[in-house]
């Protein structure tokens, strides 16, 4: 069947369900539809069967609807309508929840059902269960709805109030995201701070100066004067509420009139210049599990099982990021282990070099090239890792350098739900990460040169038929952590285990004597080199257009929508 995906950007859901449905044999376009007069202009040109909305931002015309099938994916269950839906459900910890697929109709969120699926709520950021459980939840009511209107038979259910508790909520404006620091204990600020994230972001005031907060984890042992800033961490900065103190990893400045858009960074480096002395206070690598606080790389052992996992707000790595997690690494492969597990988490495993910082920086060209080294360095020690294997555990979503840093590990295993972007060509980059030896050595020639030339979303299961990954964990968000655990702890102490091990050495003896290592990543840098110094290069203008949220100039609505979305909640 031929099947239109409009959004409004294109998101990890619509990225999920684009590389989904695509499994399942259907043709699939995706337009990105800012406004009515585009979805008009997608719909008249591709002529499809169906229309499929996972995230759109604004009403589907009238014209449309009524001549053809229209489904909108509504991130509430049946009877929840408004354009806050799960902002509100995080803000009000709300455990319980849904996914409605309806039909477009006059009123917004008020059609005919076509699929619903339930899911839980556990208390974490908004974006991260987008990305997670109302992900799961909406790709089994979207392929539901699919199959429904595919029989021909199926009549979708009418919203009858009588039946349905009817709620429509308007949108949560910053009035009522407001901290108050005065009054507010810790869990009422992390409930604010994560309803917001990653966009819009808690407006507040901090410093002299107007800024958006992005993310919010709770600190045990910190106190200090409600408001007050007490620490920083890796980045982030550490204010005390009434009962305690809460972790903010990332700020954005509030946009002035006629003045760009804010750039999102951590929070330390938006403060450069403001902050005053606070006292560095970093976690210790292994934290033991009675610590209730922060910390974006963690180490912990069962048995003969290192576990390194990090968490950086959307995958993005910076330099700093890179060279920590590198330290980091090293140090898990001083312990006893004969299994190393990279990643683990529940949400993003590495989106690749971080855009963001390197947009504000006094030289984006000169960080470009520090954050591309800093990564190809971490990506080298994994590679060059023949004591032990290395499993690459990708809970969440993984693009372009970050799937690079996956593919240095012996083996992937992925998430069920989730999604890989393999391929830089849409941020104008040649890309590095040692792809041009890991790569094709997994999947081919051929067929890498289709995945980096596409540009396509790959699902899991794809990925596993592809040579990309080596195991697919079916489980939720939730369970993924536990089930790595139990699968690399079986994993351990397996004959063939320390067979492969011994053979890893003379295997990358053998693969050095061919082509060095070197070689590949000074022919990648070399190319990379030159897009970084060319201040003409597609890449300088895509990275603006993604870090400030704006279309990129003369770029296709489709190849906008790809290229601005690969770390887009």
């Amino acid at each position: 069947m031929h099947i239109l995906l409009i959004a409004s950007a294109y998101n990890s859901l619509t990225q999920r369900v684009h590389a989904e449905l695509r499994d399942r044999g259907h043709t699939v376009a995706v337009e990105r539809t800012p406004h009515g007069d585009a979805v008009r202009d997608a719909v008249r040109r591709h002529r499809p069967r169906l229309v499929v909305a996972p995230m759109l931002k604004t009403a589907v015309p009238r014209d449309v609807w009524t001549r053809h099938t229209c489904l909108v994916v509504h991130p509430g269950p049946v009877g929840d309508r408004g354009p806050s839906s799960l902002d509100r459900a995080v803000q009000e910890d709300v455990r319980s929840w849904g996914v409605t697929v309806l039909q477009a109709d006059e009123e917004m969120d008020a059609g005919a059902v076509w699929a619903t699926a339930d899911c839980v709520l556990p208390p974490l950021a908004k974006s991260d269960l987008y990305r997670g459980e109302v992900s799961d939840a909406a790709l089994a009511a979207v392929l539901l709805a699919v199959e429904r209107f595919a029989s021909g038979t199926y009549t979708p259910r009418p919203q009858d109030p009588s039946a349905v508790e009817i709620r429509t909520r308007p949108y949560l404006r910053q009035e009522h995201r407001r901290i108050s620091w005065e009054d507010d204990p810790t869990e009422t600020v992390l409930r604010t701070l994560r309803a917001a994230d990653s966009q819009p972001g808690v407006l507040d005031e901090l410093l002299g100066g107007e800024w958006f907060l992005h993310g919010g984890h709770p600190e045990d042992r910190l106190r200090g004067r409600p408001g007050e800033l007490l620490a920083t961490r890796a980045g982030a900065v550490c204010r005390a509420t009434t009962d305690g103190a809460v972790w903010i990893p990332e700020l954005r400045p509030r946009r002035r009139p006629q003045g760009p858009a804010g750039v999102k960074l951590p929070a330390t480096l938006a403060l450069a210049g403001r902050l005053p002395a606070l006292p560095e206070r970093p976690a210790p690598l292994h934290l033991g599990d009675r610590r209730r606080t922060w910390t974006d790389i963690r180490y912990r052992e069962e048995g003969h099982v290192g576990l390194l996992s990090f968490s950086f707000p959307g995958g993005a790595m910076s330099t700093a990021h890179c060279r920590r997690l590198l330290d980091a690494y090293r140090v898990a492969c001083s312990r006893p282990t004969s299994v190393l597990v990279l990643g683990g988490g529940r949400d993003f495993f590495s989106n690749g070099i971080h855009l963001n910082v390197i947009e504000a920086a006094a030289d984006p060209a000169a960080e470009s090239w520090a954050n591309i080294n800093a990564m190809d360095d971490l990506v080298e020690a994994v590679l060059t890792t023949t004591d032990r294997l290395v499993v690459a555990a990708v809970g969440g979503n993984a693009a372009a350098g970050g799937v690079m840093l996956a593919l240095a590990a012996d083996e992937i295993w992925c998430r069920a739900g989730s999604v890989l972007n393999p391929h830089y060509r849409l941020m104008g980059l040649y890309g590095s990460e040692y792809w041009t030896y890991s790569l094709p050595r997994r999947v081919g020639a051929p067929l890498a040169e289709r995945l980096t030339q596409d540009a396509m979303p790959v699902t899991a299961t794809a990925a596993l038929r592809y040579g990309l990954a080596d195991r697919v964990v079916d489980c939720g968000p939730q369970d993924f952590t536990g089930e790595v655990t139990r699968l690399a702890a079986r994993l351990a102490p397996f004959p063939a285990t320390a067979s492969r091990i011994a053979s890893k050495k003379a295997e990358r003896e053998r693969h050095e004597a061919t082509k060095p290592l070197a070689a590949y990543r000074e022919e990648e840098l070399a190319r990379m080199l030159r897009t970084f110094s060319d201040p003409t290069a597609p890449y300088h203008r895509l990275r603006r257009a993604f870090v400030r949220k704006e279309p990129p100039d003369g770029t296709r609505p489709d190849e906008a929508a790809v290229a601005a979305g690969s770390a887009a909640c």
